[in-house]
């Protein structure tokens, strides 16, 4: 029996009248991929445990359109873009949360120009400040001074100037946080950015997610910490390419604070 997990959708919220504190943005990863899967599990169960009143948005949400942009197929975004807007604005949201910085990125900067105003968050500034207001106490548990690196997303650091609040959780894990040579404003893209995720590399002399996962590896750490779908994915693969995945884990911030909390 795999274990029941409680996720109203907005659908129900409004039946009843009611409004969630945030919607919860899945993402195409979070509900499709299967390792993505697990990194939205573990976010909800964090939800449930702090007592936050969460919808999703189940079969009305689509794509947030970034894979076509980036692509360049505007024509196909603004669709994307234009139909999840009008569900969001025909349930009033205000506030949203996701744990993909893909869609953090096209929803905060994309979305505004096409009549999409909210509140948007990445999963990381979300938890941080339920910290911050004490709705969720983080410890140490299993990670406590366990040797672990954190990989920058591209689009919840460079593209938005967010370093600070996927850090600040690693410490209240009380890991032991090694930083990579090229960390924050200098951190390395680990490939998937930019619709890359769907396609093979061109030809060259190292695929970029290796070249990255080598830089982790320099640090010598027992967990990759990622905090983006598409970053756990292309890590993961340079892990195996490296034949270290004995050794080292790829693991989601959300992931690590659920089992640290054994949710």
């Amino acid at each position: 029996m795999s274990e029941q997990i409680k996720v109203p959708t907005m659908a129900e919220y409004m039946a009843q009248g009611k409004q969630p504190e945030i919607l919860f943005w899945v993402g195409c990863a979070g509900s499709f991929d299967d390792r993505a899967k697990k990194i939205t599990k573990a976010f909800v169960k964090i939800l449930n445990k702090a007592n936050i009143d969460f919808a999703v948005l189940g079969t009305e949400e689509s794509c947030t359109g970034d894979p076509a942009k980036r692509a360049g197929n505007e024509f196909l975004f603004q669709m994307q873009a234009m139909g999840n807007i009008e569900v969001l604005n025909g349930y009033e949201v205000k506030k949203i949360v996701t744990a993909c910085p893909h869609c953090f990125n096209t929803i905060k900067n994309e979305y505004p120009g096409l009549g999409g105003n909210y509140e948007i968050m990445h999963h990381t500034q979300f938890l941080k400040s339920l910290m911050e207001e004490g709705r969720l106490k983080v410890e140490g548990g299993k990670f406590k001074g366990k040797r672990i690196t954190f990989h920058d997303p591209c689009y919840l650091g460079r593209a938005n100037g967010e370093y600070e609040a996927p850090r600040e959780l690693l410490q209240k894990l009380e890991v032991e946080l090694v930083e990579m040579k090229r960390c924050k404003t200098r951190g390395l893209c680990c490939g998937a950015g930019g619709a890359q995720m769907f396609k093979e590399p061109e030809a060259g002399k190292k695929d970029i997610n290796v070249e990255r996962t080598e830089e982790a590896l320099e640090t010598a750490p027992k967990i990759i910490a990622a905090a983006c779908p598409f970053c756990n994915t292309m890590m993961t693969d340079g892990v195996k390419a490296k034949h270290a995945e004995d050794n080292v884990q790829v693991l989601d911030i959300a992931e690590m604070i659920a089992n640290a909390e054994d949710l």
